[in-house]
């Protein structure tokens, strides 16, 4: 492999995986407190459900 294209795939991967992360970070955070726990726990059947 030519060493230019070596380091421009590991500069885009890097981009890449910076830009994912703070979105990956953002969706594991947000989905929980939207649902008001996580996906897949038991609610109880009076619990509230949030608009």
């Amino acid at each position: 492999m030519h060493p230019v294209l070596r380091l421009f795939i590991r500069q885009y991967l890097g981009v890449v995986c910076a830009a994912l992360l703070p979105v990956i970070f953002a969706a594991f955070l947000s989905i929980p407190l939207s649902l008001g726990g996580h996906p897949g726990e038991p609610r109880a059947v009076d619990a509230p459900i949030g608009i």
